[in-house]
């Protein structure tokens, strides 16, 4: 976008060299900084998509318990009573279940904020530069404080089944950090395309629905045949819920750790085709909103 004025009288060429330009840097090391100068910016969106999911409202939070409490009587009832599915590592079926949904509830919610960020802050984005990634990150704070909403309720069910973490608890921050990661790539996919796409808003709660379903969310991803744990591991988020409840659940709960090493490099892969689907379609948002 120009900003000028051309004074009367003044050559075209002469108004011309006094034009400013507000655009990204050409850079990559140019837009990094401008992100990290936005980073105010980052913090009041962040915090304004907290409160308004959560202020002068009951709903928000008690639907930050219902929804995962709903859930997991259910895969309890529908995979533990009905298909006779094993627990993973002998622990209640239920803690099991809670222990992944926490991540799955984390990356679904990053998923579905995000890659619609861009469309409903289409004012802001049509009227000021500045890097449009920081949109769909600070979509991650609401998916955040549901999962600690989400933690409070494991950690409850978890006393009640006389179930205890070991050392492993302190490798749960990383894989915190994995489950956003796994989603944030996806989503800036999913908002470039949902930019230009606008039925991308209609499929993306349809991939949440049936991701939920492949991944080991109900159930173990221990019940899956050795010869293809490897394969089963190109969905990312099972070494995500699989971390989560080796570091939450403790005994005898386990990784399969080459599907695992798999899944962070397709984490790693989908990040980085993620930032550069974004960079590549960045400057038309203004124009295709």
């Amino acid at each position: 976008m120009s900003l000028g004025t051309m004074p009367a009288g003044a050559e075209p060429d002469a108004a011309a060299d006094r034009l400013t330009v507000i655009a990204p840097g050409l850079a990559a090391r140019n837009y990094w900084r401008d992100l990290w100068h936005y980073r105010e910016l980052f913090a009041i969106l962040a915090w304004r998509d907290v409160t308004v999911r959560y202020k002068q409202t009951v709903v928000g939070v008690l639907w930050a318990l219902v929804r995962p409490l709903l859930t997991m009587i259910v895969f309890t009832v529908v995979f533990g009573r009905l298909a006779g599915l094993p627990s993973d590592g002998g622990v209640p079926y239920p803690v099991m279940v809670m222990a992944g949904m926490l991540p799955w509830f984390l990356f679904s919610t990053i998923l579905g904020s995000a890659s619609n960020s861009i469309v409903s802050n289409g004012n802001l984005i049509s009227k000021v530069y500045f890097p449009r990634l920081i949109v769909p990150l600070s979509a991650c704070a609401v998916a955040l404080v549901d999962s600690a909403i989400t933690f409070v309720l494991l950690v409850g069910l978890m006393l009640s089944y006389g179930v205890a973490p070991d050392w492993r608890i302190v490798f749960l921050p990383g894989f915190v950090l994995l489950a956003v990661l796994a989603s944030v790539g996806p989503a800036l996919i999913l908002t470039a395309l949902n930019i230009r796409y606008r039925d991308f808003g209609f499929i993306v709660p349809f991939i949440i629905q049936f991701g939920m379903y492949v991944s080991p969310v109900g159930f173990s991803s221990a019940v899956v045949p050795e010869e293809w744990r490897l394969l089963y591991s190109i969905n990312p988020v099972v070494g995500v819920i699989d971390g989560f409840r080796w570091s939450l659940l403790g005994g005898d709960t386990a990784i399969h750790w080459p599907g695992f090493a798999l899944g962070c490099l397709l984490v790693l892969a989908l990040l980085w085709a993620g930032i550069r689907t974004f960079r590549a379609t960045e400057r038309t948002f203004a124009d295709l909103i």
